[in-house]
Parts: structure tokens; sequence; C-alpha cells
């Protein structure tokens, strides 16, 4: 069950791997790393090489290739665990509750311009992120807490919306290590970022947990700033309500549209 798992976590992973290898420095890495192998066992060619072995066969490994190669095999299983993790045993996907508003690359700019007195925090994630996935019973819980009319929770799948990430300057490649990333728009432009990037390009270390991001977005004092912005929209409403019935459908439809919805997803 455990091979079986791993195989079709491997074939779901395959475009975004494929991607990745095409590049040269790995096309080069892998190249360099299977040019010895191939020359020891290539007729023609091992016989020139060098052996300690007593039976004098240049074409097989001698007892410290074997070690070396064993010892390398071991550094790199260490230093890719992680990797090798999230491909056999991905984490699964969150589907509980939350405040959350789904953007696609057609609505993301209106949306967080369409007013100026709501604050938007947005998280650019990609679902082929561990990281991503493990972050998202996070941010659920946040939008739970702290949604409310002047301050929206929104999410956009730059694995995707590949225009998206180069307009926001949200890398997807996991050596930049910027997914997931919270962006905080306030009056439809970007106000903060974590985790902050540097001039390589490349994230600055920053913990994704619930502490540190109350702590570094002021959610708490974002939250009592918009309190101020419920009570005049619901002032508002009930204005809106002392109207004649002829209305009302109408009224009613709009109050229903500023109320938080539960996992809508823009397609």
């Amino acid at each position: 069950m455990g091979l079986i798992t791993g195989l079709f976590a491997f074939l779901y992973h395959l475009p975004q791997i494929y991607k990745w290898l095409l590049k040269p420095y790995y096309i080069i890495s892998f190249t360099m790393t299977v040019a010895f192998l191939l020359v020891r066992k290539t007729p023609g060619l091992c016989e020139h090489l060098a052996s300690d072995r007593e039976d004098g066969n240049s074409c097989d490994f001698d007892w410290r290739e074997v070690e070396i190669l064993m010892f390398l095999s071991a550094i790199v299983m260490m230093k890719n665990r992680r990797a090798t993790f999230v491909m056999t045993c991905k984490p699964p996907l969150y589907m509980g509750p939350e405040y959350i508003k789904y953007f696609s690359d057609k609505t993301i700019d209106e949306e967080l311009q369409r007013d100026s007195r709501v604050t938007w925090i947005v998280e650019f994630y990609a679902n082929w992120s561990s990281e991503c996935q493990s972050f998202a019973p996070i941010f659920a819980d946040l939008s739970l807490k702290y949604n409310c009319a002047g301050l929206r929770f929104g999410k956009v799948d730059i694995g995707r919306y590949s225009d998206i990430s180069e307009r926001y300057r949200v890398s997807t490649s996991p050596l930049s290590k910027q997914l997931p990333s919270l962006l905080l728009f306030q009056g439809g432009r970007e106000v903060m970022r974590r985790p902050m990037v540097d001039n390589k390009g490349r994230a600055v270390s920053w913990t994704f947990n619930e502490e540190n991001i109350i702590r570094e977005f002021n959610l708490n004092e974002l939250f009592q700033k918009s309190k101020k912005l419920n009570k005049s929209m619901s002032l508002r409403e009930k204005q809106n309500s002392a109207q004649p019935e002829e209305g009302s459908d109408e009224l009613l439809e709009n109050s229903n549209s500023d109320q938080p919805t539960e996992s809508k997803k823009d397609q």
C-alpha cells in the first residue's frame, strides 16, 4: 500500500518535477553524477582505469569505491529527506471550515481594489507545496477568528496562475522558499509581506505559526479598527431597511454579499 501511495504521489508531482529537471543546472549535475559509473562499466573504457581489486578487474568497483559511493548516497538521502518525504507522504488537504475568498487571475485585482476601506490578507500558495498544505489549517483558523467586513482573508493558487506569480513577485521555485507567502493589502496596495525576500530573490527565514502572524501583521489592532467599519455598515443597512419594500429583495442580496462566505472559489 505504501509503494502504491508513493507511486501515485510521484505521478501527481511528475509535471513539476519534469519542469525542474529540465534546467541546465540539474542536467549537468546528473550527468556528472553518473559519468564515473558509466565509464567504470563501459567496455573499452573501463580497461584503462586503475583498480585496487585483487583480481585486477578494472571494470568493477573496488572496496574503496563501494564505501565512497555508499557514503555519498547516505549524504544525499539525508540532505533530501524532506523532499523524499513530500514525494512519498504528502500531507492531507485541509477540508475544514474557513472564511476565505479564493481568487483567480481575473478576480484578484478587482476584489482587492473594490473597497479601499477593506484590508486583505492574501496567501499565495501552490497545491503541490507541502509547506502550503501544512499552513492551510493555521490560515483557516485565523480567518475564522478575525474575518469581518473590514478585514478579509483570501488565497490564490500561483501554481495554477503563473501570471499572478510574476505580477506580485512571488516565486514558485522551490529554491526561493517563498511558498507560502502572506501579503497584506490596504487600499488595493501591498503594505507588507512575509517572508521577506532578499536581493538574491531568496526568502528570509520566517516561521509560519499563528503567534508570528498575529504579531507581525498586527491582527488584533486591525480587527479592532475594522469594528468601526462594521458599525458603519450595519447603520447603513438599517437605513436601507427603512426604504419601501419594493427594493427589499435587492437590499437582502446586497447585505448577503457583504457577509463572509465559506470557501467560495473563483474559477
